[in-house]
């Protein structure tokens, strides 16, 4: 067990209440486990925030995460600003960077840990892509295992190494180490795609999608968890899942296969006391995802500018458009600015536009924004916008994309209250100046060319807009006539109604 100096001692408190009754697990015995395996579990959490799950009063009682540090968080515990994404400031996570961290963490009941895929201070860098399997009604471990297997064939394809991990509950986590330069962007995408792809090739195996009722006896790839928001069950973390403690564990692809084989899931499952007799006999399985560097296929590792498609479908010497510009770094991961545009085009349409990312992420909705409580509507999203775009309006000219009277329809700003762009799921909390309150965006369809959502109005209906309402612009005051007449590209700064 590691000694922890003087001037970071711990005090332990309650170490005899069990925290799995079934087994009569205490907390003494878990914070033992944590100084046991801290030399191996250390390097996977270094500079890593993390969020805790903690069970003051054990498995059977509640749990609750927390990602702020407490209150009383002692000085010498080191942690780490983030912006929240979900809404204003920013949150001050903890960094487990030493054995006497790792102690206060356990004794405050901190039974499982979660670190995000990257480190402190690039935020927006992950050293490795996740794939998390999730086994559906009627499957399980080893049905998730069969799954990885599929993954491992498409790795071996690209000359990629992966390393599988149980979670130590009912799920299997691989991990792709790639310890280079390279953004989420990247990595999500590769991950969606693979599954993806497995889902077309093993229909009776693998879904991709989020939806529950498609899970029933398959398993799924959850992609998703490759985002700047997520946080994955770290590898060594004990889980409060089950009535026995059971722990995040490497396996080698020969442990999986031998189980699959033999049908045995029990093999699969590791006791704090197996595991801390396995590391000590076979160490730590999972060293080489801290060092091996490997790229992903160039078609991922370099994606496409956010305006590049933008700028392909116009001539800035036909439309006084704004011409595309290097994305502002994004102000707030949790909200930020919108506007609703009016567009008479070869179809009278209305553009929504939300300010992420340092672009403006885009959609057509044929029909406008629902303001009618439960009502949906499609919204079919198109090419990222640049940010100029929040105050255009006039006229696009005749044979140009998108040609016909724009009306900035509404302005604001929004907060995002739940999901991410990335989930294909946003909760959004509109404070426009004529819509007011929450809507909710979901994807139903992910065709890379033009996916497909549904914009709904949730928690209340919005205030009914009236003809001369839905003819007036929310920053000039015209008429979509009058803007037609006036034949400009028409700002804001430039002109009061």
């Amino acid at each position: 067990m590691p000694k922890i100096p003087k001037a970071r001692a711990v005090s332990f408190s309650n170490l005899d209440k069990v925290f799995f009754p079934r087994t009569g697990f205490t907390k003494g015995e878990m914070i033992k486990y944590y100084l046991d395996v801290s030399a191996y579990l250390l390097p996977h959490l270094r500079k890593r925030p993390v969020t805790l799950i903690r069970f003051p009063d054990g498995v059977d009682g509640e749990k609750f995460y927390e990602k702020n540090a407490p209150r009383f968080t002692p000085g010498w515990v080191k942690t780490c600003q983030v912006r929240r994404r979900h809404e204003d400031g920013s949150i001050n996570y903890i960094l487990i960077d030493n054995a006497a961290t790792l102690a206060w963490c356990a004794n405050i009941a901190a039974l499982e840990l979660h670190p995000f895929l990257h480190r402190v201070p690039h935020l927006d860098r992950p050293t490795h892509v996740v794939f998390d399997f999730d086994p559906g009604e009627g499957s399980d471990m080893l049905t998730c295992a069969a799954a990885a297997f599929r993954v491992k064939e498409i790795l071996d394809e690209l000359g990629l190494e992966g390393f599988p991990k149980v979670s130590g509950s009912k799920g299997l986590q691989l991990y792709v180490p790639l310890n280079v330069n390279v953004g989420y962007a990247a990595t999500s995408a590769f991950a969606k795609a693979v599954a993806e792809l497995l889902e077309r090739r093993h229909p009776n195996l693998i879904v991709s999608g989020m939806a529950k009722a498609r899970r029933r006896g398959k398993v799924l790839i959850d992609w998703s968890q490759n985002s700047p928001s997520k946080t994955t069950v770290a590898v060594y973390s004990m889980r409060g899942k089950g009535e026995s403690p059971f722990v995040s564990m490497p396996v080698s692809w020969d442990e999986l296969k031998r189980a699959v084989r033999s049908r045995s899931k029990k093999s699969l499952f590791f006791t704090p006391k197996a595991a801390i007799a396995r590391l000590r006999k076979r160490g730590d399985l999972f060293a080489p995802v801290l060092t091996l560097k490997q790229a992903l296929p160039k078609a991922f590792a370099r994606q496409p500018e956010p305006l590049e498609r933008y700028g392909e479908k116009r001539d800035f010497t036909q439309t006084r458009e704004p011409r595309p510009a290097v994305p502002a770094p994004a102000k707030s991961p949790g909200g930020g600015r919108f506007v609703i545009q009016k567009h008479a085009a070869s179809h009278l349409h209305y553009d929504f536009r939300l300010e992420m990312g340092g672009t403006l992420k885009s959609w057509a909705i044929p029909k406008g924004v629902p303001t009618e409580l439960g009502m949906k509507r499609a919204a079919f999203q198109v090419e990222d916008h640049p940010l100029g775009y929040l105050k255009f309006e006039g006229t696009i000219p005749k044979g140009q994309y998108g040609g016909g009277t724009v009306m900035v329809w509404d302005i604001g700003t929004y907060r995002l209250l739940g999901g991410s762009h990335a989930e294909g799921n946003l909760k959004l909390m509109l404070s426009g100046k004529k819509l007011k309150g929450e809507w909710h965006m979901f994807r139903i369809r992910s065709e890379e060319s033009k996916p497909v959502w549904l914009i709904a109005k949730s928690g209340t209906r919005a205030k009914a807009i009236s003809a001369r309402q839905d003819d007036r612009s929310a920053t000039t005051g015209r008429s979509m006539a009058r803007i037609s007449g006036d034949n400009d590209a028409q700002w804001t700064s430039r002109r009061t109604a």
